[in-house]
């Protein structure tokens, strides 16, 4: 058995579907439908002031995409609603990414919503209501084990792979997780195909990449408006002064693009963000060699599972669309300890590394520190644990 919706081995199911108004969630609560279970679904407001929500479908919790789910539940034929989950989002969401910025730190706001949001607030309302579990159109896979017990595994498809923004989940939250369309390996064209099969006109909707809840997709504006602006100084290695900028916020680790410095680097080479410093309001910079980063520690790691013991060797993702790197990986002291096998680039504070078995996804942490050569960077805070 490879998936929750699977009727093989497992009864009927009371299923809340969340329904973004996409094509994925969309065909993933058809299957959910067409594979027996009785399937309720459901769209999530998530700003309560409607100038924040964003035209056409670019986005994920419009007001035409809740018109959009709204159609496609009615030729599925399933009863639907929508919930109000404005305040939590604002909440778990919103500010903690305001906040992550204000403290130097490169936050993923998926990640989150599926922690705190689909897979917490929905779902505890779900449980009380008396639904078996929450369907989504995630690409990643539930595998039930002979003993019961649950894992959660990589897509059937790597392209589409999205195992990664759902490694935050654990042990109860995958008992009641269904992802119907994570064991198939089909193209997205496919899909699209399969959809307009079943009559759901979002067939054709073009997919959301930016961060659902900035208007326009300029985040630094985006930030500027609640954090303001701040002139201060970037900075080489050697700590003199090359460039200003208008806040520390506006950068991260590894951008080389929009560094707008005035002085170019002695060996004539581009220059990157290296380090970015909230006390002082500084960015510092430099060569593509020093973000080479040899080792890290991570927070308030979530297992999907039992959590390992002692040290282990396992491929960890450092974003949601890069690729694999061996590690090894120990927990110490509560914080999870890595070593990568080869330098790694462009990690940040504030990103989450996910560690794999395999396909298996064993579970995730907070990156707090990173080594680069040998040296530790201190220059920003452990995120609090939340």
């Amino acid at each position: 058995m490879t998936d929750a919706s699977s009727t093989t081995t497992r009864p009927r199911l009371k299923v809340l579907a969340a329904m973004s108004g996409g094509v994925d969630s969309a065909v993933a609560a058809a299957r959910a439908a067409e594979a027996g279970h009785d399937v309720t679904g459901v769209h999530l407001a998530l700003s309560k002031n409607p100038k924040s929500f964003r035209t056409g479908a670019r986005g994920c919790c419009t007001i035409e995409d809740s018109h959009d789910a709204r159609r496609a539940a009615d030729v599925i034929g399933i009863p639907f609603y929508v919930w109000d989950l404005a305040e939590r989002f604002r909440e778990d969401v919103v500010e903690d990414f305001f906040a992550e910025y204000a403290a130097g730190r490169t936050p993923n706001p998926c990640l989150r919503c599926n922690e705190k949001i689909k897979f917490a607030a929905l779902l505890d309302k779900a449980l009380a209501l008396g639904f078996d579990a929450v369907c989504t159109g995630h690409y990643a896979q539930v595998i039930v084990r002979a003993d019961g017990g649950r894992e959660l595994h990589r897509a059937a498809d790597m392209a589409k792979d999205q195992s990664y923004v759902l490694g935050v989940l654990d042990d109860r939250q995958l008992a009641h997780a269904m992802f119907p369309l994570g064991d198939t390996a089909t193209t997205k064209e496919q899909i699209r195909e399969e959809a307009a099969e079943r009559g759901l006109f979002v067939a054709k909707k073009p997919d959301s990449h930016d961060i659902c809840f900035i208007a326009d997709g300029d985040t630094q504006g985006f930030l500027a408006q609640r954090l303001g602006t701040a002139e201060g100084d970037i900075v080489d290695e050697s700590g003199d002064k090359v460039g200003t900028h208008s806040g520390a916020y506006g950068f991260t680790i590894g951008q080389r693009k929009g560094l707008k410095i005035g002085t170019p680097a002695p060996d004539g080479k581009p220059r990157y963000v290296l380090d970015i410093s909230p006390v002082d309001n500084t960015v510092t910079v430099g060569p593509a060699e020093s973000l080479d980063v040899t080792a890290l520690t991570a927070v308030t790691p979530r297992w999907c599972g039992t959590a390992p013991q002692g040290p282990g060797t396992y491929t960890a993702q450092l974003r949601a669309h890069g690729s694999e790197t061996p590690v090894a990986a120990e927990v110490v002291d509560g914080e999870l300890r890595v070593e990568f096998a080869e330098p790694v680039r462009g990690v940040a504070p504030g990103q989450a590394i996910v560690l794999y078995d395999g396909t298996r996804v064993v579970g995730s942490a907070t990156i707090a520190a990173t080594t680069r050569r040998g040296v530790l960077d201190q220059g920003m805070s452990a995120p609090t644990a939340s």
